[in-house]
């Protein structure tokens, strides 16, 4: 269980106008900061350790270093500061296609959007967007907003608002109650995002790198996106770093637009070191924090497994399992445990609702689920406009460990659409956890004869080996492997 990243984009201190290179296309001054501030640098040295533990930690080996040294470079062309120690530079341990930065100094990418990259230029063009955000100071008008998402549950959110009688969970409800935790995390607008854009690549050209990177990189994210809806629909088919950037397909063009033109500095794609790099970088879920393989979630440690309902889609996130669809939504998550099942409901309910309500009484159920001793407990929430129904499930695995999926169905629904999903929880076997592996990025070289479609055969998956091999490396189905070429397939 981890957490995908959200925004937290906010800065304060001096504001300067600066206009980005006309030959990269850019007439219009763009509002920046000049400097990180000692307020930013407080702030951001608090959140930095709270934003680890929310999402996975940092990642560890080579890769991290790489990462670090590419995003001082880049972030230094911002005039935040000229000091490259002045930034905080971090390859988060996500299995989400997302990149952020805070003020203070402090730019995070996960590893999985690292995967996703083709050359050094790329990853630069990334971070420098990113980077862009914070100069720009676009987070400012939305910082109240991204703290609340980024560092709470956001399901816990919006049923303590329920509770509360927050009219806004109504609207939620009617869209299915949210699409997936990145859809209730911070968006920028479309102007905020081609901002940060020109910034980017602004960066890009003043840091030596081929000012192309962030249109190739756009286009690899909306690749990405598009096939993981192909292949299954549901909230891990948005990566991040795509759902929370307005619509990158319609940026390439414009990205790859404001980059033409007569170059200051050579091209630079730094490729080679990249895919040098990116070699044996994990990919997919880390199995020590659990895995999503389709509907079924299995956590090896915790030696337990369900199975999300048919139409459902599921994310994992640092401290719970977030389960979504048009029927409602669930979270799967522990707690502390006294070995009494209805006072840990009960302990849930109050823990949501916070001091400033009152958890109206109910009956708790009990029951066995696959031999696991279980309870539940279903409550009518009220906002201004709407009702809904919310229950908490829980199992007592024995030991002193519990774990329960908290449910918001339609008012009257109560488990509804979610039942089978509670009765599917069960323990693993030590044989059924040995079967769980990490996938991790291979570089292979490319042998004469060899085409995209057999290289492709080599992946690690079942289904969609063509698309998914593809996607990873930027290519199409009538790409011409060369002998000698490098690729990247999974493994």
């Amino acid at each position: 269980m981890k957490r995908g990243i959200a925004y937290i984009c906010g800065a304060t201190g001096l504001v300067a106008a600066f206009a980005t290179p006309s030959v990269l296309g850019q007439q219009r001054a763009i509002q920046t900061v000049s400097s990180i501030s000692a307020q930013d640098k407080a702030s951001g040295a608090k959140q930095h350790p709270q934003l680890l533990n929310e999402f996975g930690g940092a990642y560890a080996g080579p890769q991290a270093k790489y990462v670090e040294t590419v995003g001082r470079r880049i972030a230094v062309q911002s005039g935040l500061s000229n000091a490259q120690s002045d930034f905080t530079v971090t390859l988060v341990n996500s299995p989400v296609n997302n990149a952020f930065a805070i003020p203070g100094g402090y730019v995070y990418v996960t590893r999985q959007l690292v995967a996703l990259m083709n050359d050094e230029a790329e990853l630069a063009a990334v971070l420098g967007h990113e980077v862009g955000h914070v100069a720009a100071r676009h987070g400012q008008r939305r910082q109240q907003a991204a703290q609340r998402n980024a560092i709470g549950g956001t399901l816990l959110q919006v049923l303590t608002g329920a509770l509360l009688g927050d009219s806004g969970f109504a609207g939620l409800l009617q869209q299915g109650i949210g699409k997936g935790s990145q859809l209730l995390t911070l968006k920028f607008s479309r102007s905020q995002e081609y901002e940060a854009d020109d910034l980017g690549i602004r960066y890009l050209a003043a840091g030596g790198y081929d000012p192309r990177a962030l249109s190739t990189m756009l286009a690899s994210l909306a690749a990405q996106s598009n096939l993981d809806t192909r292949i299954s629909g549901n909230v891990r088919s948005l990566p991040e770093w795509a759902s929370t950037h307005p619509d990158p397909a319609s940026r390439v063009g414009r990205a790859a637009r404001n980059a033409s033109g007569p170059k200051v500095h050579p091209d630079a794609r730094n490729k080679d070191a990249f895919i040098n790099m990116v070699d044996g970088l994990l990919y997919g879920d880390d199995p020590r924090q659990g895995v999503i393989d389709g509907r079924i979630f299995r956590h090896p440690d915790l030696r337990l497994a369900f199975t999300a309902p048919s139409g459902f889609g599921m994310e994992n996130a640092a401290d719970a399992v977030s389960v979504t669809g048009s029927g409602g939504q669930a979270q799967f998550s522990g707690g502390a445990y006294s070995g009494n099942l209805p006072a840990y409901i009960d302990s849930v309910f109050a823990q949501l609702a916070g001091s400033n309500a009152q958890v109206p009484a109910g009956e708790v159920r009990r029951t066995t689920v696959n031999g696991v001793p279980a309870a539940w407990r279903t409550i009518r929430a009220s906002t201004q406009s709407s009702q809904v129904d919310a229950t908490v499930f829980a199992y007592d695995f024995g030991s002193g460990k519990v774990y329960h999926f908290l449910l918001l169905t339609a008012a009257g629904q109560g488990i509804g659409p979610f039942t089978s999903m509670v009765q599917s929880v069960q323990r693993l076997t030590a044989q059924e956890t040995a079967t769980i592996k990490s996938r991790r990025v291979s570089i292979v070289t490319v042998k004469t004869g060899e085409t995209v479609q057999s290289i492709s055969r080599r992946m690690a998956y079942s289904d969609y080996q063509l698309e998914r091999f593809l996607t990873l490396n930027a290519l199409t189905a009538q790409s011409v492997l060369r002998p000698g070429q490098r690729v990247k397939i999974i493994v």
